[in-house]
């Protein structure tokens, strides 16, 4: 064999193997998560460096103190008193990731913050997981079909759907955990007007309503008979990798007794305190999945028929699927992104954001919600061109 026959032979042996390791999705196995440098994950590295500096510099004006910062968010909610846990806010951080590599890491990525908003994703993950374990028999099933709960009888709460809590268009009505559902996000200039405002039908309209939210988590609650937190660490964050330094948290009113054990009922979100509070690491590895669309290194986490549906547009507001997916219909969300990118949005902001046409996550902590698409649009023009897949 001539030299140049056994440098060919080299090269093909090496293009094999290039081609081997990315037919292979990489996995972070529990504890460790590989990086690679950027130019070898697609980027220019320079560019890469300046989106992520962009993202430190535009730091969310949000308090640092967010026992602070929740009631100034939501000023003009009448009931808008904490009545959860709250902690302390970290700095900019988060995670580029592609092919599943780590390409370029900020902040400290280790820090438990709350995550608002994000906590709607866990808890409608468990949810769909509930329905491919026959918890819950379909998300077209009232809750009440199969649940005695107060809380869903009597006109209209009796009528609602799986589908429509999902989608925020059930338009449930009553009071949880000392907050009406009107006092969330209430529409119209006159606050006397305010409870006695109409609603539509359940099914009619798509609202972001807290309450309603957690009419959903305390419906799933039942439906599991278990605490949530304890199935998402079973189901989910155990088979994933995750840390054990997430913790989901509910309220201090929120306790019940289920089959003779003291449960909680969490929260979808932080705004009134409790939630998903979680690092950054934890929020890539949730983005993973559905990046790999309820798959993780040949285990099924949820169908990919669960994925299939969360990412179908609620015909009352396309750029919504089941909450808190949010998709970017005619590129109207994040217009530097593509149409196929879905993106778990929480205030702060945080968000985890996940591309399947480039094979990417990215995590972004505490940065200012209107540079979300500047920054997302730095990371893209950093991949070079012919990078796409």
């Amino acid at each position: 064999m001539t030299r140049f026959s056994r440098l060919l032979a080299l090269c093909s042996l090496a293009l094999a193997a290039m081609t081997t390791a990315a037919a292979t999705p990489y996995f972070p196995p529990a504890g460790h998560w590989d990086a690679r440098p950027p130019e070898a994950l697609g980027f220019d590295a320079a560019r890469l460096a300046e989106a992520v500096a962009f993202a430190t510099q535009h730091e969310t004006r949000l308090p640092r103190d967010l026992s602070v910062a929740i009631p100034l968010s939501f000023s003009r909610e009448p009931f808008d008193t904490p009545i959860g846990p709250t902690q302390p806010r970290g700095g900019p951080a988060g995670l580029v990731i592609r092919h599943g590599y780590v390409a370029a890491r900020w902040g400290d990525l280790e820090r438990v913050d709350m995550t608002f908003s994000v906590a709607k994703s866990f808890l409608s993950t468990v949810v769909g997981i509930g329905v491919a374990r026959g918890k819950i028999g379909s998300v077209d099933e009232r809750v009440s079909a199969r649940l005695g709960l107060p809380e869903f009888t009597g006109e209209p709460n009796a009528a609602i759907t799986w589908d429509q809590l999902l989608r925020q268009t059930s338009n449930w009505r009553g009071t949880l955990w000392g907050k009406p559902d009107w006092a969330d996000r209430p529409q119209g200039d006159d606050p006397l007007a305010w409870p006695d405002a109409p609603v539509p039908p359940p099914g009619t309209s798509w609202k972001y309503n807290d309450v309603r939210v957690n009419a959903l988590a305390l419906a799933a609650l039942h439906a599991w008979g278990e605490p949530l937190p304890g199935v998402l660490k079973r189901e989910v964050m155990d088979p994933i990798g995750a840390s054990a330094t997430w913790r989901w948290e509910g309220y201090e009113n929120s306790w019940l007794t289920l089959d003779g054990r003291r449960m909680q009922s969490v929260s979808g979100g932080g705004h009134w305190g409790g939630g998903m509070f979680i690092s950054a690491w934890d929020l890539a590895r949730f983005g993973m999945l559905c990046l790999h669309r309820g798959q993780w290194d040949g285990r099924e986490i949820y169908p990919v028929s669960w994925f299939d549906y969360a990412r179908r547009p609620t015909p009352q507001n396309p750029e919504y699927g089941v909450m808190n997916w949010f998709l970017n219909t005619d590129r109207t969300l994040l217009p530097s992104a593509p149409v196929e990118a879905i993106t778990h949005f929480g205030m702060g902001t945080n968000m985890v954001y996940v591309d399947p046409v480039h094979d990417l996550v990215v995590v972004a902590r505490w940065i200012e919600r209107g540079q979300v698409d500047a920054f997302l649009g730095r990371v893209l023009a950093a991949l070079a061109e012919g990078s796409d897949r």
